[in-house]
């Protein structure tokens, strides 16, 4: 998961902190050196590093710290606010313009995940009821177009191509005529990437710029590269000019250096971030919630966004009524399953959940080891070998059925035994809930 090795690290300085019920001078500055070589390991710009490190102290050592009831948290909140400050402080959206057309021109090096963020970008665009075009200006590459057009028609939108044996300043000037004919209002022109910054790509870039109107410069990146990256927003904003940036595969980045020192860098804002493959894992970039999951303290709200976007409303009010009666089965179980997977899995959902960091009962190491998702994909293989009948009624569930189960699903007849007894707890304790509940809403045990 995106920031582990750092998040891990701050967490244990942290703990330290907490533990102290007075707080010294020494004690800051001894905490700020180790947060210092968190950040430097995690590939964060030195001069950001430097620079963060003593605002913090700055206003760290002072006396309402020092004297409050709960330094260690007054630190820890401090940290947090001059995260949120060194990431922008403020969600920038990438803008549209109202009433007219808006060009959008994509850039970026090759492998950084260029085209396929302009099809989620285009996408995202239509499910707000806008008519996007995305235009293939990549005339090196025959695969870079036919990607386009694949993407195109997994998010629904259409694509504007000329094959390669027009300049991609003219293909971007055919595709506004084309867009204004169709009513297109929204274009997405995705340029060629190098392996690396060069002077014709450049050049490419602001011939482009010169033939048409280009509303918005979105440079993509990709996290993985970490302080590359940076330098790369900075040579492109230099030569060409950049409004802001896509971070891709922030899920793949353990250290997360280039989310933390692009917009001090470059003073660019990063509008989203790519953690994953799906449209819904291009997540628009929020510096307080990206700080929130750094210091291990959860994003509660992309979580609810994220199962806003995935979760049948109607599925969901089945469910709930049928665990109120206690009568969840194995088929209702693969249902929430495939519900989770298209949140990003079960590790993703407790990711953001609060109270898993710092000061947390469970560390990062630990959430690895507790979601193993080898063995959720076992279980399923288990489900999956029951019959229809078997799902619906695991009554039916005798030790030759057991048997056969195991034998298609490749495992232990004990794990089949596990799943089906820890199945039947659940169903008891789903039937005794509605039976808990008092008056108001309020819990009632049974001692």
């Amino acid at each position: 998961m995106a920031f582990d090795s750092l998040t891990e690290k701050l967490t244990n300085v942290f703990k330290n902190l907490r533990g102290k019920g007075v707080l010294k001078e020494e004690d800051v500055h001894a905490a700020m050196k180790e947060v210092k070589m968190a950040l430097l390991e995690a590939d964060v710009n030195f001069k950001v590093v430097k620079q963060f490190v003593k605002d913090v102290e700055e206003r760290a050592v002072g006396q309402d710290v020092m004297n409050g009831l709960n330094p260690g948290q007054m630190v820890i909140k401090i940290v947090n606010e001059e995260m949120i400050k060194l990431m922008g402080s403020e969600t920038t959206e990438i803008k549209i313009e109202h009433g007219r057309t808006t060009v959008i021109m994509m850039a970026g090096l090759q492998g950084a995940g260029k085209t396929t963020t302009a099809a989620k970008l285009a996408g995202k665009m239509k499910s707000k009821g806008k008519k996007p075009l995305l235009v293939g200006l990549d005339v090196y590459r025959p695969a870079a177009i036919e990607q386009l057009k694949i993407n195109g028609q997994k998010m629904g939108v259409d694509v504007f191509e000329e094959g390669t044996d027009h300049k991609p300043a003219e293909i971007a000037e055919h595709a506004i005529e084309y867009a204004a004919k169709n009513g297109h209002n929204v274009i997405y022109l995705d340029t060629a990437g190098r392996l690396q910054v060069d002077d014709d790509m450049m050049q490419e870039l602001v011939d482009i710029k010169s033939a048409v109107t280009v509303n918005q410069t979105v440079l993509v990146v990709d996290a993985m590269t970490g302080q590359e990256a940076v330098n790369v927003a900075s040579k492109f904003d230099e030569v060409v000019g950049i409004d802001g940036v896509v971070l891709t595969k922030l899920d793949g980045d353990t250290r997360g250096g280039a989310a933390l020192s692009i917009r001090a860098v470059t003073g660019k804002p990063i509008f989203y971030v790519g953690m994953g493959e799906k449209l819904s894992d291009l997540e628009q970039f929020y510096p307080d919630r990206m700080a929130s999951r750094i210091l291990g303290m959860g994003d509660v709200l992309t979580l609810i966004e994220k199962a806003e976007d995935a979760i049948d409303e109607e599925a969901a009010a089945k469910l709930d009524k049928k665990m109120k009666k206690g009568e969840f089965d194995f088929e209702d179980y693969l249902e929430s399953m495939k519900q989770m997977r298209k949140m990003g899995g079960l590790s993703s959902i407790l990711s953001m959940l609060p109270g898993l960091g710092l000061g947390g009962q469970i560390n990062t190491a630990q959430l690895e080891n507790a979601v193993d998702e080898k063995k959720l994909a076992r279980v399923e293989a288990i489900i999956f070998s029951m019959t229809v009948k078997e799902r619906r009624n695991p009554k039916l569930l005798n030790p030759s059925r057991k048997n056969r189960i195991a034998r298609g699903a490749g495992v232990d007849i004990a794990e089949v035994n596990r799943l089906v007894k820890q199945f039947e707890q659940m169903q008891k304790m789903m039937k005794q809930m509605p039976n808990m509940m008092g008056k108001k809403g309020r819990m009632k045990f049974p001692f």
